[in-house]
């Protein structure tokens, strides 16, 4: 986690989605929230890993449909991991018609595209970060 000083770092965000326009959206949330980094973007599920792994994000927007690896499959992958960053999966789906494996998938919240911002983006952080670490900097 890197910041303007050890006591303020920021949370380091990763976003994943095979269409351009909302990683652009996404990003732009995120450049524009105090405590918050955009380290990289992914734009399959099978980047995402690698992003992953050179990048070591706290926070990444995974995007649940995806050619490739899905988000579902690759969200599975990060969380296994021993200190996996979060995983809030994104989609234009309603929450009642996610598909049924994204609610075992490891992720720790879901977002409608149609709804990121800010202020949910912030809230879901503040309940669903891990213990230490970047968990002030949202705050």
């Amino acid at each position: 986690m890197t910041g303007p000083d050890d006591a303020h770092p920021s949370v380091r965000v990763l976003t994943v989605d095979d269409q351009r326009p909302f990683r652009v959206a996404a990003a732009a949330v995120v450049r524009r929230m105090p405590g918050f980094e955009l380290v990289g973007e992914a734009a399959s599920g099978e980047e995402a890993l690698v992003a992953v792994a050179e990048l070591a994000p706290d926070l990444v927007l995974m995007d649940i449909n995806m050619p490739g690896m899905s988000g579902i499959a690759a969200t599975r992958a990060i969380t296994a991991a021993a200190q996996p960053p979060v995983v809030f999966l994104c989609s234009t789906y309603q929450a009642a018609d996610l598909p049924a494996d994204a609610l075992d998938s490891g992720a720790a919240a879901y977002i409608d595209k149609e709804h990121l911002g800010a202020d949910l983006l912030a809230r879901l952080w503040s309940e669903h970060q891990p213990t230490g670490g970047a968990a002030t900097a949202a705050r």
